[in-house]
């Protein structure tokens, strides 16, 4: 297996990925409320016009399934999706890519 390379960051780094954490956070707020008020205006619509067929559910439930898996990313529910996962996977990549490079040389 290659070796975990552990790695130091320096303020301004935590500053830079603290800061890209509350802009995502903030991004997922801004889908949230974007879903939920257009959400609104079309039940609504779709009651007034033509509430013996409703189709509202289709574009709740699609994305809706979009807005969970946002959540799920920015607030790192998934360890796969998460930035911890994707530094490892980084460092992991770039070690096999130096083995690789020393066996050809």
């Amino acid at each position: 297996m290659g070796i975990i390379m552990e790695v130091n960051f320096n303020d301004e780094d935590k500053y830079y990925l603290a800061k890209k954490k509350v802009e995502n956070i903030k991004g997922f707020y801004g889908n949230l409320t974007a879903f939920i008020l257009v959400n609104i205006v079309l039940i609504v619509i779709n009651l007034m016009t033509s509430p013996n067929h409703l189709w509202f559910y289709w574009p709740l439930m699609w994305w809706g399934v979009g807005v969970l898996f946002h959540g799920l990313k920015v607030f790192e529910v998934f360890p796969v999706l998460g930035k911890d996962w994707e530094e490892k996977k980084i460092k992991e990549l770039m070690e096999k890519e130096k083995e690789n490079k020393k066996k050809w040389q």
